[in-house]
């Protein structure tokens, strides 16, 4: 019988995942580090100043495509710790579909970027994140 657990969060925009962290597959890091990486990029270019809608799309797309991540991989590689990189290597390896807009080597690279923002996310890393982004974005 498949029973479903419900999680009840108090606060799902900082949740206490701490004690659940083995329980998250590498996709689901992933999931989430996909919108917390395209989060910490709409937020940026808000920053920077006013502009139209069309004008911040376009520009999120640049800094979230999987080309972009692939970049950003290779800016922050060397700057991670051992946890973080094994992190990135189960995003990289895990298997996706890959669509056409993508190689595989930048499509696998993206998503361990994506994985290792989730999981910094969720592990509450955030002044780590901010690092991370700023070698990203600079």
């Amino acid at each position: 019988m498949n029973v479903r657990r419900r999680i009840f969060l108090k606060n799902y925009l900082r949740p206490n995942l701490s004690e659940k962290m083995r329980e998250i597959s590498v996709a689901g890091f992933a999931h989430v580090g996909d919108a917390v990486f395209e989060l910490m990029v709409r937020t940026w270019l808000c920053a920077k100043g006013p502009s139209t809608s069309k004008l911040l799309h376009n520009k999120t797309i640049e800094f979230v495509s999987a080309k972009a991540q692939f970049v950003a991989s290779d800016k922050i590689l060397s700057m991670l710790t051992d946890d973080e990189l094994a992190i990135f290597k189960r995003g990289r390896n895990s298997h996706v579909a890959v669509p056409k807009s993508a190689t595989h080597e930048e499509y696998h690279a993206a998503t361990g970027v994506e994985a290792l923002f989730g999981y910094l996310y969720l592990s509450e890393q955030t002044q780590r994140l901010n690092e991370l982004f700023e070698i990203i974005i600079t």
